[in-house]
């Protein structure tokens, strides 16, 4: 099996402990030489976040905590350093036969952005979200300590409430994470549905049985073409292909397979990436999904970071504005969301989302807290000032309710500013319908929130007393500051 895992990537190597406690060094000093009134921020050349990034402050050296410091096989661990992407890390254990618990579905994405972020995936309807398969952090707080934070000792608070906190409580050093076997293959199921109701019906079955006529699910989730045209994705490990094995890195295009295949199969490897190569579907901006241009594009260019950096360019350059205006076409509000809803009232967004706000397709991916999370098992134990211990609330930063069952609803596009409109309006009214239905949405692109409402939903009490006893001297921006107020 490792050989078959591990066919179609490099090997990658661990950097080892010593090599990673230099580097830990060498980022502190980093840290405690900057001016004292100066705020901080990591130097990343790569970043998954949708809003605008501070560049007037200093930035953080980190090319050499990017790595896999250890990987345990008997115990089904590994020590990751904070800015090695989901990319490297997979590289690293496919060879020893593991992934991570939750691969977020780009590249990019660091272990360490996906816990102090959010991160999802088709395996969040059975192992929840990327930070409920952490068991120690090593963490750069705001006041320039390196803390070792567990579900058990005296940095607990600092542990439960790090998830979401978007590094402005500290930054994720190192995080041990719990690992999951795979097999060589995924063999998939499209199953096609008359309405999202009836899809989410599938889906709580789903998740009640993990199976789907009589046979088991190991990833879910699913794309809304329309009203009356969604799909199901069940994918099934397999240690042989059923079939033939798929490749959406050329001519052929992920997404579109749905619509046309009852059933397929992907390495491993190209599972978890599947997403990737077009950026959900996000790549046909670029014409790259045009046969003729997807032929002459480059394979290595086929990369969610690469369309990042073009659209990026093209924010800066603010091309696409000015060429609006020159043919007189309205200006265009970006929209690019991630929202969790319980799993019963998704039918009521999705249906007011497609009368309301031009995109299509969507994405769902249903998710529900692990039985039991680390936080669970550290409930009877209070931390020192009383924050963020409560069983109803195991992560007050991002409040999901154990037990309950949630759909994350993603799109990513852009929509025409009606006569009358301002830019940010269809954003705006997307968070007052999440809102009222007592959801959440993910931070990492425009958010609109007044203080106050941010608060409530976003852990507020919980989050100051951390924020107060982690970074006193606010080197590191606030959380509403870095993602409201910010632009």
């Amino acid at each position: 099996m490792t050989g078959q895992t591990s066919t179609s990537s490099p090997t990658a190597t661990t950097v080892g402990r010593p090599a990673h406690e230099r580097a830990t060094q060498r980022l502190l000093a980093q840290y405690r030489s900057a001016p004292a009134d100066q705020p901080v921020r990591l130097a990343k050349k790569t970043s998954n976040l949708f809003r605008l990034r501070n560049r007037s402050t200093t930035g953080l050296n980190v090319d050499d905590l990017t790595g896999v410091v250890e990987i345990d096989s008997a115990a089904g661990l590994a020590r990751v350093q904070g800015m090695a992407t989901y990319e490297h890390v997979v590289d690293a254990l496919l060879p020893h036969g593991f992934m991570p618990m939750v691969v977020p579905q780009l590249k990019t994405i660091t272990l360490g952005g996906a816990v102090t972020g959010l991160g999802i995936e088709s395996s969040s309807f059975r192992n929840g979200l990327p930070h409920e398969s952490v068991t120690e952090l090593e963490i750069l707080t705001g006041n320039g300590d390196l803390v070792v934070a567990t579900p058990h000792n005296e940095h607990r608070d600092l542990f439960r409430t790090f998830p979401n906190s978007y590094g402005s409580l500290g930054y994720a050093v190192s995080l041990t994470i719990e690992l999951e076997r795979v097999s060589p293959y995924v063999a998939l199921r499209h199953v096609r549905f008359a309405g999202v109701a009836d899809a989410t019906a599938a889906i709580d079955t789903i998740m009640s049985t993990r199976s789907w006529a009589d046979e088991p699910v190991d990833f879910l989730d699913g794309v809304v073409f329309g009203p009356t045209e969604v799909y199901l994705t069940l994918g099934t490990w397999s240690n042989h292909p059923v079939g033939k094995v798929s490749d959406y890195t050329g001519q052929e295009i992920y997404y579109r397979s749905l619509q046309r295949l009852r059933r397929d199969t992907l390495t491993v490897r190209d599972y978890l990436w599947r997403w990737d190569t077009d950026w959900f579907w996000c790549s046909r901006a670029f014409g790259v999904q045009q046969p003729a241009i997807r032929r002459l594009w480059p394979k290595r260019y086929k990369r969610s970071d690469v369309y990042a950096k073009l659209v990026a360019l093209d924010a800066r350059a603010g091309l696409t504005s000015r060429m609006a205006s020159v043919r007189r076409q309205p200006q265009r509000e970006r929209v690019i969301q991630d929202i969790e809803v319980s799993l019963e009232r998704t039918p009521e967004f999705v249906e007011w989302f497609l009368a309301n706000v031009p995109i299509e397709p969507i994405w769902l991916c249903p998710l529900q807290l692990r039985e039991p999370s680390p936080a669970d098992t550290s409930r009877p134990a209070a931390s020192p000032e009383g924050a963020a211990d409560s069983s109803a609330v195991p992560w007050p930063l991002y409040p999901m309710s154990p037990g309950e069952r949630y759909l994350n609803v993603g799109f990513w596009s852009t929509v025409a500013i009606a006569p009358g409109d301002r830019d940010g309006d269809v954003n705006r009214r997307i968070e007052a319908k999440v809102d009222d239905l007592g959801g959440h949405k993910s931070l990492y692109s425009d958010a609109y929130y007044d203080r106050e409402t941010f608060e409530a939903l976003y852990g507020g009490p919980a989050y100051a007393r951390i924020k107060q006893k982690y970074d006193p001297s606010s080197r590191l921006p606030t959380l509403y500051d870095k993602a409201v107020t910010t632009r």
